[in-house]
């Protein structure tokens, strides 16, 4: 799961970064159900997330993982950022984000998402 699931750092700061991109529906669900165990081993109110779902592909199965997930997540991210949401079903984005209750910002380039991710955290210390 190293592959889909690691920390990267960006100007000093650790991001999580969760790749779906081009993933099957079936490794979609199975992604979104590992993600908790690298987040609620971390610090409440400390994970940066960058999430990729450029090319993936959607079930019922996989959006209810992602949507628990997010909800579950919650108190342990402080920001999260999206890429390739065109692939999300439609009103999917709007039923996450009221679902869950968390500002998921989407972004068109991962230099974007990452830049926006660490922007207001200059003087404080990365976990």
């Amino acid at each position: 799961m190293q592959e889909r699931i690691c920390f990267i750092d960006h100007r000093g700061k650790k991001v999580l970064v969760v790749d779906f991109s081009k993933c099957p529906a079936p490794r979609v669900e199975e992604i979104a159900r590992t993600v908790p165990d690298y987040v609620t081993v971390q610090p409440m109110n400390s994970v940066l997330v960058l999430t990729d779902f450029t090319g993936a592909v959607f079930s019922q199965d996989a959006l209810r993982a992602l949507k628990e997930t997010a909800v579950f997540d919650k108190p342990f991210i402080k920001k999260s950022a999206l890429l390739g949401t065109q692939s999300f079903p439609r009103d999917f984005y709007e039923e996450i984000t009221s679902f869950s209750r968390r500002d998921l910002r989407i972004f068109t380039t991962r230099e974007e998402a990452l830049t926006w991710l660490v922007a207001d955290l200059a003087g404080s210390k990365s976990r």
